[in-house]
């Protein structure tokens, strides 16, 4: 949808600013009246004292404060913006001091002051329904004017902003839009400005494989959210920076889909953007920059400069954790099943994907329509988060899907004030099924399954749950190493490490160790709903044949289990074959023998199982999980609630909400399908071929939006 024109008394005027201005001023003069009165070490003795402390303090978060965070943001970097709170209030402490007849004892009565100025402000802005996005959105435009090198957009297309809800599916999408929790993408439809239709996604419905393809036009040799390796011993993981630089040097060309001045922000990969933020591919310390790219940080540091936002963000986090806690207490009392342990640390760690990484992306997308780049993608991984532990549609899930279609509103009166017209497109990667956990409902992971059918020693693994959705968070932690330091350098340690565990060591260094073997010479990895088993003693594909001979109770017993769907395997005389508990399939040939094992995962699950075949780090055993098609659920190899990862239900069907206007996508099959549509409405819109016009677009420097 093209940004309308602004609608009266929402965006801010001149007069509109002066009255917030002297709002604030009066209202922080009244708090430090009852400050005086309530705080022993906080004391002002004539009446004339709090009038011009509020003026200079004021002055301080509004002049000052923005120019010190300039250089001092790696604080504020560090500390998630609580250290913009420790320095302010440091400064507080020295002014007010200064001021004669005001008595100021302690550091922590410092702190109180300034936490409580920045409370008047965030309360005056909600009363006149300011948005403090629009401040910044008036200071972004008139350093533009200001620029030498101003871009003029009045004969440039549209730009597109791509959103992508990660781990929304298409079935999921359309009760959150019946039921009132996504009103943003109900009104879009209602008025007939966008439409809704569904994509079908690769065998590995999982982020990498999804964003790869969408973005870069190539998700070749992408088997699941990780994968064993055989002619490194390695296994890759798309939440770690080393492998995702990997991974993304393999499938990029240089002419990604935002290889023309686009950004990318809380992606996995970059899609040759020469602007990015919180995506793991590019991070600095891991990526020489042969691009213009913009400095670390600079999104994060325009957001976290201003106090406001810190004491907003950190609210609703902690609004967070506690409705976190609740929901967890509410499933354990009321016996809701499936569920899993929502305990640890957990509570504090969901709000990096939930709140605080969302807030940087928002603020990033902004800075990026005010720069008035022409196409933008960014992924907000909250719902995906929740949805893992909670379930696809319990209450609290779906009061994160509520937060993020407000961004999407929020994000539409941003476009307002850019100097280009914008379309927004919301999309997904892929979508989740539901169901219990495979180690809770048979007693044993799938690994230790396949290590015990191979003569492995009996394990007692009980299905650790990864933190797979921390990458964003991993990548915040990734850009800010590249200032070096002892605390750099522990965080640095921290992202290096992320997507260990027993079976895929790292070195210190980030490095691969050597794989754990679940039984001698037997590596098994999961991916959701995915699981693949290699036998390191063979070099390249072992055949069926061999697998039969040298483990004759493997196979019979896996397609029997009552958590396996089927299995991909390849033989010596009919090539791929599928097998399943009550028949198999030569995909060669398309023969079926009993009944077709595929017949319950979709019209194009043959074609994508053998499309995967094809590849060269296919496992010797590929192993997918089973799914019920009457309860509509499937017990994911990972511990999660929803899920996804492999073929089975909604997991398979992502959506997309595009313009009326952009021709009709049809039903895409697979992300590089989504590539190709993505890549056609931009050259419907005026948007140069990649590589043809190399150059021709300005980039518009950070500075302008930091």
């Amino acid at each position: 949808m093209t940004t309308p024109a602004p609608a009266k008394g929402r965006l801010l005027r001149g007069g509109r600013v002066v009255a917030r201005v002297l709002l604030v001023w009066i209202a922080v003069t009244g708090a430090l009246r009852l400050l005086d009165a309530w705080l022993d070490g906080f004391t002002m003795q004539s009446w004339w004292q709090p009038t011009v402390c509020a003026l200079i303090l004021g002055l301080l978060v509004s002049v000052v404060w923005p120019l010190v965070v300039r250089v001092a943001w790696p604080i504020a970097y560090f500390t998630l913006g609580v250290g913009t709170y420790i320095l302010l209030s440091a400064a507080a402490l020295a002014i007010l001091q200064a001021v004669p007849g005001v008595e100021l004892h302690g550091f922590s009565t410092a702190v109180v002051i300034t936490v409580a100025m920045s409370a008047v402000g965030a309360v005056i802005s909600s009363v006149l329904a300011v948005d403090e996005d629009e401040i910044f959105f008036r200071r972004a435009a008139r350093r533009r004017r200001k620029a030498k090198h101003r871009t003029d957009f009045a004969d440039q297309p549209p730009g597109v902003v791509f959103l992508q809800i990660d781990g929304l599916g298409y079935d999921t999408v359309r009760r959150a839009v019946r039921d009132g929790d996504m009103p943003t993408f109900a009104k879009w439809l209602s008025e007939g400005t966008h439409s809704l239709t569904r994509w079908h996604t690769d065998w590995s419905s999982q982020t990498g494989a999804s964003v790869c393809g969408i973005l870069h036009g190539s998700n070749h040799d992408i088997l699941g959210f990780r994968w064993y390796e055989k002619d490194r011993d390695h296994v890759m993981a798309c939440a770690h920076p080393s492998d995702a630089a990997e991974i993304e040097r393999r499938h990029s060309d240089g002419h990604g889909l935002l290889s023309i001045g686009g950004a990318s922000h809380g992606n996995l990969f970059s899609g040759d953007a020469p602007h990015v933020s919180l995506t793991m591919s590019s991070v600095p310390v891991l990526t020489p920059r042969k691009r213009h790219r913009d400095r670390v940080g600079a999104g994060y540091r325009a957001y976290f400069a201003n106090p406001v936002n810190v004491l907003r963000t950190f609210g609703v986090a902690l609004a967070d954790v506690v409705r976190e806690l609740s929901a967890a207490a509410k499933q354990r009392r009321a016996g809701v099943l499936p569920r899993i342990p929502r305990g640890g640390v957990y509570p504090l760690a969901r709000p990096g994907t939930t709140v605080i990484a969302r807030d940087v992306v928002v603020s990033a997308i902004i800075g990026d329509m005010l720069a008035g780049r022409p196409v933008v993608y960014a992924d907000f991984l909250g719902y995906d988060e929740v949805a893992h532990h909670s379930g696809i549609e319990r209450f609290d899930t779906l009061e994160v899907l509520r937060s993020i279609d407000q961004q999407f509103a929020r994000l539409l009166r941003a476009g307002r004030l850019s100097p280009r017209k914008y379309h927004v497109v919301g999309l997904s990667d892929h979508g989740q099924t539901q169901g219990q956990a495979f180690v809770d409902r048979f007693g044993e992971t799938v690994e230790a399954l396949v290590g015990r059918l191979c003569g492995g020693t009996p394990v007692a693994e009980q299905g650790k749950r990864r933190q797979a959705e921390s990458w964003q968070v991993n990548a915040a932690l990734a850009e800010a190493t590249a200032t070096g330091g002892l605390i750099a350098r522990r965080l640095r340690a921290r992202v290096e490490g992320a997507e260990g565990a027993e079976n895929r060591p790292r070195t210190a260094t980030g490095s691969p160790g050597q794989v754990t073997r679940v039984a001698p010479g037997v590596v098994a990895v999961v991916s959701g709903h995915l699981a693949m088993v290699s036998f390191t003693e063979h070099e390249g594909r072992v055949e069926l044949e061999t697998i039969e001979r040298e483990y004759p109770d493997l196979l019979p017993t896996l397609v029997d289990h009552d958590g396996v769907g089927f299995l991909l395997v390849r033989s010596r005389e009919f090539g791929p074959v599928v097998l399943g508990r009550d028949g198999l399939k030569r995909l060669a040939t398309g023969v079926v023998i009993g009944e077709d094992p595929l017949a319950d995962y979709g019209p194009y699950a043959a074609e994508l199982v053998q499309r995967v075949d094809s590849f060269p780090h296919c496992a010797d055993i590929m192993i997918n999980s089973r799914y019920d098609a009457d309860s509509d659920q499937s017990s994911p190899f990972e511990r999660h609630v929803g899920s996804h990862g492999g073929l089975g239900g909604p997991q398979q069907r992502g959506f997309l909400l595009h313009p009326r206007e952009f021709p009709a996508p049809g039903e895409p099959v697979g992300a590089e399908a989504v590539h190709r549509v993505f890549r056609d409405w931009l050259t419907f819109l005026g948007h140069p071929e990649p590589g043809a016009a190399e150059g021709k677009t300005a980039v518009v420097p950070s500075e302008v939006v930091s």
